[in-house]
């Protein structure tokens, strides 16, 4: 879903602006991303939960490219990920293993933000996520950024509703470029309004949960698809429908 270039056909034809710059006025890693970078600082520690081989290193668009990489903006980025191959990530400073029910292996009160993208529908005890971000984050100061898929959005419920076996063959035709190694199981299991912001007051964060829509570039294999997803778009999620919305933003604070 994330950094995917869409067929240029349809994104030109909905949304001729994408022709300035390579992409769209909704694009929800852009926007994601500003919003993070007005977060960092120079001194920061940000953690990267679930930091990934780095496809997006490939982007070809280099505004989008350049949001996401944090490495060189902040004192340091340290990845995080269950996949040992995710060491060859080129934008992080430093990685660690992590195992499923383990601490992470990183001191409490050691970082200034923490960074899950499209890493939260894949946990099957997304309880153990929260509590670590509470843990390795500065008391008081510490932030928590959080992109994931709704599961009630048109996409949740179709990944849903297709067993975990098939997904990979999904997303090679509907993503077309992505690897199947860089496809995970998808489990949903903290992917409403309602179960993020139990984790997150459990957890002790105060934090906001909102909605938006991004371009249908999961339907970007179709015309007749594509306009179905923008009919979707524009009539059933966004900040007014944050339920319904196809993305949920988390943006947290550590108190003390």
């Amino acid at each position: 879903m994330v950094g995917t270039p869409m067929n240029p056909s349809w994104q030109e034809r909905f949304y001729p602006e994408s022709r300035f710059g390579g992409f769209t006025d909704i694009d929800g890693t852009v926007a994601f991303y500003a919003r993070v970078n007005a977060l960092i600082k120079p001194s920061f520690v940000v953690v990267d939960f679930g930091c990934g081989r780095g496809a997006f290193a490939d982007d070809p668009v280099p505004f989008r490219r350049n949001l996401r990489t944090l490495k060189g903006k902040v004192a340091k980025v340290i990845g995080l990920d269950v996949d040992p191959d995710a060491r060859a990530n080129p934008v992080v400073d430093e990685f660690h293993i992590v195992i499923p029910g383990e601490p992470w292996p990183l001191p409490d009160a050691s970082a200034d933000l923490v960074l899950s993208d499209c890493v939260l529908e894949h946990l099957p005890e997304p309880g153990e996520f929260f509590r670590e971000a509470k843990r390795v984050l500065r008391p008081k100061a510490g932030l928590l950024c959080i992109r994931t898929p709704n599961k009630l959005s048109y996409v949740g419920i179709l990944s849903t509703l297709i067993p975990n076996r098939y997904h990979k063959a999904v997303l090679r035709r509907a993503q077309r470029g992505r690897e199947e190694q860089n496809v995970f199981p998808a489990v949903y299991r903290c992917n409403t309004v309602g179960r993020l912001r139990k984790h997150l007051h459990a957890a002790g964060f105060k934090a906001v949960v909102y909605g938006y829509e991004s371009e249908p570039q999961y339907l970007s294999f179709s015309g007749a698809a594509y306009l179905l997803g923008e009919c979707a778009n524009r009539h059933c999620g966004g900040r007014d429908y944050p339920r319904r919305a196809r993305t949920h933003a988390v943006l947290g604070d550590r108190p003390g």
